[in-house]
């Protein structure tokens, strides 16, 4: 399931494809700038098990060397069917209750959600349903959430003896403060979709025909700045305090070096002089 290479590329480089024919638990779409990734276990509502821990982790190998905006989604609503949207209900239970310590230890879940997170470009969650438990950890490692009326967000780990050790207990804090995570990950609170905006966790509420579309539409503005600016931008982003404001020094100096910089602010000036010739020819 590793990505392959292609034949016949462009300047002698090396191009890729991302190999999904063994894949049984993601659907995956690739479109120009982005991959659309489908969590697919309709009948555990995309439970999340070793399967598609693996065929994540082979999502990740390819966009590491291939980056591109990721936007991961569940199952949809089907109005015909009646089925509703879920984007994941958590970990599979049936596995989880075999686990012991040393499973723990290996960090299954926390392993592939950390490395989501650090993937080069920008992670987009898109909403729908049951966000629970590992569901919910998943979408806590993207950089950005959007959400439906019908999401229920929330970590119930503790009513199941354990906790939330797939992220949960760091990044929630960072999204929604202290008093909030605390709710969720000690009380077993669910935020519905409006509490979620409410709170800061998801950035748009939309319903549930426009939440791909409204996933799109975000991935458009990102797709109009310039890559390797958002690439450094995001790890820039996401590095200790303490390294700061070296760290952006540093960063800095390397943007100002790339053609894109060069290219992108001659053709702002340009545009600028073209505005301003016109202005001054109108009577």
């Amino acid at each position: 399931m590793a990505a392959e290479p292609l034949s016949g590329t462009e300047d002698g480089a090396a191009a890729t494809r991302l190999d999904t024919s063994g894949f049984t638990t993601l659907l995956v779409a690739e479109h120009g700038d982005r991959l659309h990734v489908t969590l697919h276990r309709p009948d555990v509502r995309n439970a999340i098990d070793a399967t598609m821990v693996g065929e994540l982790h082979t999502v990740c190998a390819y966009l590491e060397a291939n980056p591109k905006v990721l936007i991961i989604s569940g199952t949809r609503a089907d109005p015909e069917t009646g089925a509703k949207g879920i984007f994941a209900s958590g970990a599979d239970i049936a596995q989880l209750r075999e686990r012991r310590r040393d499973d723990a230890l290996a960090g299954i879940n926390s392993t592939v959600f950390d490395r989501i997170a650090k993937l080069p470009m920008p992670v987009i969650a898109a909403l729908e349903g049951y966000a629970l438990g590992g569901g919910a950890e998943l979408a806590y490692a993207a950089d950005f959430r959007i959400g439906t009326p019908s999401l229920r967000m929330g970590n119930p780990e503790t009513g199941l003896g354990i906790m939330a050790a797939a992220g949960a207990t760091w990044r929630l804090r960072e999204l929604v403060g202290e008093p909030l995570a605390k709710e969720v990950l000690l009380a077993g609170r669910v935020l519905d979709g409006q509490e979620c905006l409410d709170a800061g966790l998801i950035t748009e509420l939309v319903e549930p025909e426009e939440l791909l579309p409204a996933a799109d539409r975000l991935a458009d503005r990102i797709g109009r700045q310039d890559p390797l600016a958002v690439r450094i931008s995001k790890a820039v982003f996401h590095t200790p305090r303490e390294v700061h404001p070296l760290i952006d020094t540093l960063a800095q100096g390397m943007l100002f070096e790339s053609e894109a910089k060069f290219e992108r602010m001659q053709a702002f000036l340009e545009k600028g002089n073209s505005a301003e010739k016109n202005r001054k020819k109108q009577p």
